[in-house]
């Protein structure tokens, strides 16, 4: 008997779609989207996706250098040449095969901007909506080819291995459905949700990092966690939008509480040193003035070029009030990517057998301390695509079929008890937010593991709800250990010198 898929992908991000477009016609593949189709943190990339497509004026090393410095020289130097040598690639085929639309000169020429930690111009982009062009092209192009099947408002509960394959337990409209796959892909995004502000969408819970854990799966870095220095300082809301880096890019300058400049009192690359040196500057900034606000002046770029460039943010600011081409625009760190995830090897294969894993919530190594602007489409693109290769390899010489029966899935039990997810919020912005605090995360870790044996223990009902505060407090969890044995570690060597 043949398992209902051959290949499950959590996700309908970049590298979900990617994934999906890669496999040949005849095999079978499902993707799942814990919400809508289009909601995931692909869709709400600004900036654009960067590669070294004009080999006159830029070249691979460089962009392997600009990575490792931006990465702290940390990088899986490895996975990091083949982000940069195959990633031109795939961003091109965007181009020609499905038809993304990159801004281009008025010589037709793909326009390139520049971005923080990079030497060069090699920023694509589409006006400041780059994300949402390339995941709409795909999910069109995904949409039109029969092997591939859709399914929306699909939690992925769990996977139980079953031999040739594994049993996939689902919620689906938050009602229970039990199917097979061959293989599994995981693309389910970053963490942000378990912070109070992220510029992450609804979905980002990291469900599939908390569901390949529980599968005993290599988790690597996960305290990795970057914090853009641009997010928009809304007044209300959890969700922060991203003021993008293609904004200082393009000349933007930062200002603190007085309406003056300051990065080049602290780094001599100004306003474009990566994305960890601003932001730790931001809050350094901070404490020497007694205020957090803080602001970027684009203004000087005129209107024009403004609307014409950044469409997106300028009529998002405008529903907050602020008119970029006049104001000046209110800016604070914020949660924004995650370095670490599931290992994985440059296929993106696991350590448990049939499990893959790539965009976000994988770790591929290729960002180091610190992801440089930009580099997230492209290893979305590259790693997903290289999954493709093996799953497919594998296909071709062994046989695939779940053994047992379909198993029984019960989402009976008691209400959960309300409040956990505020708490993780609560304790992981005390503990780890920009800098970490390591009395706070010592105390945090305490409360985060106790809410997550009452979230595991408690007999609740299955729902999508309960999935996710198990994910964040998991999550949580997790990365407080990880910041606790890092301090260790640098106290030994501390002592060892």
């Amino acid at each position: 008997m043949k398992n209902d898929y051959d290949v499950l992908i959590a996700g309908s991000g970049v590298a979900g779609l990617y994934a999906a477009l890669n496999f040949a016609p005849d095999v079978r593949v499902l993707v799942l989207a814990k919400k809508e189709l289009t909601l995931c943190n692909s869709f709400l990339a600004q900036g654009g996706v960067a590669a070294v497509v004009d080999k006159e004026n830029d070249d691979f090393r460089l962009h392997v250098a600009d990575t490792l410095i931006a990465g702290g020289y940390k990088n899986d130097l490895r996975s990091l040449e083949i982000l940069v040598n195959e990633g031109p690639e795939d961003v091109l085929r965007l181009a020609k095969e499905m038809g993304v639309d990159f801004d281009r000169d008025p010589q037709h020429h793909i326009s390139m901007t520049l971005e923080g930690g990079h030497s060069r111009r090699r920023i694509l982009h589409h006006k400041d909506s780059t994300g949402r062009e390339i995941t709409e092209k795909l999910l069109a192009a995904a949409q039109s080819r029969p092997n591939i099947t859709f399914m929306d408002h699909a939690q992925l509960m769990n996977l139980i291995p079953a031999g040739g394959g594994f049993w996939a337990e689902l919620l689906v409209a938050e009602q229970p459905k039990v199917l097979s796959c061959s293989y599994c892909v995981l693309c389910t995004g970053g963490i942000g949700r378990v912070y109070p502000y992220t510029t992450n969408s609804a979905i980002a819970t990291g469900d599939g990092i908390t569901l390949a854990y529980e599968l005993g799966a290599r988790i690597k870095n996960l305290h990795l966690v970057q914090f853009h220095p641009t997010a928009f300082a809304a007044a209300h809301g959890r969700e922060r939008f991203l003021i993008s880096e293609a904004v200082r890019g393009e000349g933007a300058m930062l200002l603190n509480c007085h309406k003056e400049r300051f990065m080049q009192n602290y780094d001599e690359r100004g306003e474009l040193a990566p994305r960890d040196v601003v932001s730790r500057c931001i809050m350094q900034e901070a404490a020497r003035t007694g205020s957090e606000e803080f602001y970027l002046d684009i203004r000087f770029r005129g209107e024009t070029f403004i609307k014409n460039r950044f469409p997106m943010i300028y009529e998002r600011c405008l529903e907050e009030g602020v008119d970029i081409t006049k104001d000046l625009i209110p800016v604070f760190p914020c949660q924004h990517y995650l370095m670490g995830g599931i290992d994985v090897n440059v296929y993106g294969d696991t350590t448990v057998d049939r499990l893959y894993a790539a965009g976000e919530c994988s770790h591929t190594g290729v960002h180091g301390l610190n992801r440089l602007a930009s580099n997230s489409l492209l290893e979305a693109l590259v790693f997903a695509r290289r999954t493709t290769y093996d799953i497919s390899r594998r296909m071709r010489h062994e046989v695939s079929e779940v053994v047992g029966p379909r198993p029984e899935m019960s989402t009976e039990g008691q209400e959960m008890h309300p409040g956990h997810r505020t708490a993780i919020r609560q304790i992981m912005q005390k503990a780890w937010f920009v800098t970490p605090d390591y009395d706070a995360a010592r105390e945090g870790l305490t409360q985060a593991e106790a809410i997550l044996e009452d979230l595991r223990s408690g007999g609740y009902a299955l729902t999508t709800d309960w999935v996710e505060a198990k994910s964040l407090a998991t999550v949580c969890t997790i990365i407080l250990r990880e910041l606790l044995e890092e301090q260790e570690k640098k106290a030994r060597e501390t002592g060892r010198e």
